[in-house]
Parts: C-alpha cells; sequence; structure tokens
C-alpha cells in the first residue's frame, strides 16, 4: 500500500519556509521545503490541509499563520460541513484548515489530527485509476467529482478534487502555469501522475 512519508515544497527561500512551518504547525509537520526557482503563476493546482479536533483549534492555527505572514483567502466560518479558513503560506502554497465540529468542546490545542494532501485533477476518474492501479485502495468516491484513498498508516492522506471545484474550495482563480513547485515522497514511486505531479521514492 502506497504511504507519502512527506511533501517537499519547492520555494524561492527554503530557511525562511522552514521557520514558518515549525512556528505555525510545529518541528514534526512533515513538510520539507526546498530551494527552487522554477516560473510558477497562479493557482499550482494543489492544497493542503489540517483536520483538528474544534473550531478554537483552527482559529489557533489560522492566527498564528496570519501573525507569521501567511494571507487570508477565507475566513474562518461555520458552513456545512463543519469550520474552518483558508490561508496562503509566505511561499504561496495554500492550507485549509478545518475541523468537522463547530462547537468547542474544550480549550484550543496544538493538535492536529490529519494532513490531507489534495491534488487538483482535470480528470478525476483517470487520475482515479491510475493511483488505483498503482495499489491504492479508494476509501470514498463521488464519481468525477471527489475520490478519498485508504492509506491510513501516512502520515499525508490523498484526496483528488476537480481542479476547478478545488481553486473554488481554495477562494482562487482556478487557472495557472508552471510547475506545481510540489513533489511527494512516499514508498511508491519515482513516477509522474496525469496531472504532472511529481512523486519521488524517499529513503524510510
Amino acid at each position: 500500500m502506497a504511504s507519502i512519508e512527506c511533501v517537499t515544497l519547492e520555494v524561492v527561500d527554503p530557511t525562511a519556509a522552514s521557520l514558518f512551518y515549525t512556528t505555525v504547525f510545529g518541528p514534526d509537520i512533515p513538510v520539507r521545503p526546498q530551494a527552487s526557482e522554477a516560473p510558477t503563476t497562479g493557482f499550482r493546482g494543489f492544497t493542503l490541509s489540517l483536520v483538528v479536533s474544534q473550531p478554537a483549534t483552527v482559529n489557533g492555527f489560522i492566527d498564528a499563520a496570519l501573525g507569521a505572514g501567511a494571507t487570508s483567502l477565507k475566513p474562518a466560518a461555520k458552513s456545512l460541513w463543519g469550520y474552518g479558513g483558508v490561508v496562503q503560506a509566505p511561499d504561496g502554497t495554500i492550507w485549509t484548515i478545518a475541523s468537522a465540529s463547530k462547537k468547542d468542546t474544550g480549550p484550543a490545542t496544538r493538535q492536529i489530527d490529519e494532513i490531507v494532501l489534495q491534488l487538483g485533477a482535470a480528470d478525476v476518474a483517470a487520475t482515479k485509476r491510475f493511483y488505483v492501479d498503482l495499489g491504492l485502495a479508494v476509501a470514498k468516491s463521488y464519481g468525477s467529482r471527489y475520490v478519498e484513498f485508504a492509506i491510513p498508516s501516512s502520515p499525508v492522506k490523498l484526496s483528488l478534487y476537480k481542479r476547478r471545484a478545488l481553486a473554488k474550495v481554495a477562494g482562487v482563480a482556478p487557472d495557472g502555469t508552471g510547475s506545481h513547485r510540489l513533489i511527494i515522497g512516499g514508498d511508491t514511486g519515482p513516477f509522474t501522475d496525469p496531472d504532472g505531479f511529481v512523486w519521488e521514492l524517499t529513503g524510510s
């Protein structure tokens, strides 16, 4: 079964990016900034999502991100599915921070329950087949709109959205060109998926 051990974010200033992520999300966040000046414009086709237990924890992470230089794309608010907001890190990576709960059950914590890499696909069904052929099991699937893979032991979960739908969730325009500025590291690879996302084999 495939596992994502970490994600490498290609950034202009790795030192600043490392400081941002360890300060905001903690030292154990499985994100590795790497120097790159690969051309990229607009939406890079992916988001990262932190799933936490309650709204107070959502607010704590969002406030910390904004205090460290992130930009608010969607202020935290209640919705049909829970509570959450969207920020863009100084390096350009888009982060959703959300909870399925709409009510607090205690003080805010720094506990992250799940980290989910959400990839925008031009053809969700085709990209789903690609990953299933590599051995990933499907946990949830909503036709050609959304797929969630079952990789329970993985530090980073994986899901697929229609690119335009993912951009809408993120609060940005769907257009973008150039590099994704993302390398997915795990126990499967190296390969490039149908939407141009690069995977590499990690040493773990």
